[in-house]
Parts: structure tokens; sequence; C-alpha cells
């Protein structure tokens, strides 16, 4: 955890590279994963969140193993503002885990419902967070979009 009361992110190694499939040739983008949580939640609640965003990344966004960078924030209480009369037939309650993955566009929604209920179902199961409580934003961007370090666009247009 920094000074600033953020957790460090879930990095298992940071892989700086372009990866192809080999079958399709198909250039596979590596997501940034944004986690935020109640300060009181478990350090054990943080890590199966992380694993479970990595997991359905992998399983079922055809993510590459070790394409995973993460950013985990804890809150104070006032800090997560949510409905309290609920949203969309959702009570939601303090225990709110707020996930945004940012990824390159072009993923079917048959292949982001998978992913939702993976993540959903993972925590709930592990972690025993209410599936209610797990809220999850997918944000759609370009290749062009990344820069991987040095100031450079690695995916820029050729």
């Amino acid at each position: 955890m920094n000074g600033a009361g953020r957790a460090t992110a879930f990095v298992s190694e940071p892989v700086l590279r372009l990866h192809t499939n080999k079958c399709t040739k198909e250039v596979v983008h590596m997501p940034l994963v944004r986690i935020d949580l109640n300060r009181s939640a478990p350090a054990e609640r943080i890590r199966i969140a992380s694993e479970a965003v990595y997991k359905a990344m992998i399983d079922v966004a055809n993510v590459p193993a070790h394409d995973k960078f993460q950013v985990v924030t804890r809150h104070e209480t006032d800090e997560i503002v949510y409905p309290q009369e609920g949203y969309l037939g959702t009570q939601y309650s303090p225990d709110l885990i707020i996930i945004q993955v940012t990824w390159v566009a072009g993923r079917s929604v048959e292949v982001k419902k998978r992913f939702f209920r993976s993540i959903a179902d993972e925590i709930h199961e592990r972690a025993k967070v209410r599936k209610e409580d797990i809220w999850i934003s997918l944000v759609d961007s370009s290749r062009e979009d990344w820069s991987f370090g040095n100031g450079e666009m690695q995916y820029a247009p050729k």
C-alpha cells in the first residue's frame, strides 16, 4: 500500500511487448483494470477480485497470460457514491466493488456478457460478496490510444 492509502497494482510481471496470436495473426491487446472498493475491505477480497478479473480476461476475453496491469484503490466510506435507493432494480451496500476495464474494442456482446458473469460468480463464490455489489464497466479504446512506455505509441498505424 502506498502512502496515499492506495494499494499497489497486482502485476505479476510487466510485459511491454506486442503479443501476436500465431493462429490468426490477430494482435492481442493488454487491458488496464481499475478496482475501487471500501477501505475496510480485507486484503483477501482485493486479491480475489484481482484474480477474478485476470482469470476472466484470459479464459473469456482471450487476453494472453501475464498481461496484467491493475490499479487497486481503497476509499473512505463517503468516497464511493452510489444511489442509496438502488439503480435498475439493484440495491447496493458498502461492500460495492467498482471494476473498470479499459481495452481495445472488438469483443462481441456475448463475450462481454460471459466476462461480466465470470467475474461476478468468482468474487461471489470466493469472497462472499453479493453479486449485486460487483459493478463492472468496460471502456473500449483504439489501438493508438495506448503507450506502454517511453512516450511511444507502440500500436501506431503503419
